[in-house]
């Protein structure tokens, strides 16, 4: 049984398996509206799950792409140019990072005041 609050139009406000002071109606878990109340939750957290590893990729793809000019495999000019463009403004950032790192490490050894 889940715990629900309504609006005055009789869309949900709130869902919950434990008891609080505003709920409005006790529905059971197999309820339509509590079952498409949880199903929102589940696509928006798959959604967070694909952005993330969308960022997760993106960052395998550069470092692939790393290796692969370092190694004389592939050529950052064989790209068209505004993914080279893309490339070298997130290989400027990723190094701009990472010197604030060091700058960081170097504060936590005692290295700057």
């Amino acid at each position: 049984m889940f715990y629900v609050q309504r609006n005055a139009s009789g869309q949900l406000l709130r869902v919950e398996a434990a008891s609080f002071d505003e709920f409005t109606e006790i529905l059971p878990a197999d309820h339509a509206d509590v079952q498409e109340w949880f199903a929102d939750d589940e696509v928006e957290n798959s959604l967070k799950e694909l952005k993330q590893s969308d960022l997760d990729m993106i960052r395998v793809l550069e470092d692939l792409i790393d290796v692969l000019t370092a190694k004389g495999v592939f050529s950052i000019t064989d790209l068209p140019a505004g993914a080279q463009a893309k490339l070298l403004n997130r290989s400027k950032a990723r190094k701009a990072l990472g010197s604030l790192n060091n700058l960081i490490d170097e504060e936590e050894q005692g290295g700057l005041i």
